[in-house]
């Protein structure tokens, strides 16, 4: 696999995770979405989560089914956010290693192409997902209330994906 396609999503979003759309998961035949959580789901910093994640998570709850797979090795941190969601979650994951995605689709019980990996990095999450072999969903990641993209690893990631042959053009 050539190192422009192990980073290349499957589906560029173009925006935060709660415009994922059930009939957009529904489209590519999800029957599961492994979900990162910092700047996926909530802002690295805030420990409240939105009341418009929290109805999509309901929405999408309807479609298909939804595990917490996060790097932060901060158990209470991704225990909490999971609780006040009732999902269930991994955390110190330590993508791109492959281990604990391979766990969370297990538990699913869904054939692994029927199962996306979303995130808001490609050298943790789209990486390991396509490693895997899942379905990838790019995101863009979620800010703090009133804060500002500023550059990160992630505008470095996708600055040298780019320079690989990657696209990361909304899909």
């Amino acid at each position: 696999m050539s190192r422009a396609k192990i980073l290349q999503p499957d589906l560029v979003l173009g925006d935060i995770v709660i415009h994922l759309t059930p009939s957009l998961i529904q489209k590519y035949n999800l029957k599961g979405l492994v979900l990162d959580v910092d700047e996926t789901l909530v802002p690295w910093k805030e420990k409240q989560l939105s009341p418009e994640l929290i109805e999509w998570v309901t929405e999408v709850k309807q479609v298909t089914d939804l595990w917490l797979v996060s790097n932060n090795l901060s158990q209470s941190r991704i225990s909490n956010i999971a609780s006040s969601l009732d999902l269930p979650f991994i955390f110190g994951a330590a993508k791109p290693s492959r281990r604990k995605l391979r766990q969370a689709v297990t538990a699913m019980n869904h054939p692994l192409e029927q199962v996306a990996m979303v995130g808001d990095r490609l050298f943790t999450d789209v990486l390991a997902g396509n490693r895997l072999g899942m379905f990838t969903i790019l995101v863009e990641p979620m800010v703090e209330t009133g804060g500002k993209k500023k550059f990160s690893l992630r505008n470095f990631e996708v600055w040298l994906s780019q320079k690989l042959g990657v696209s990361l053009y909304k899909s």
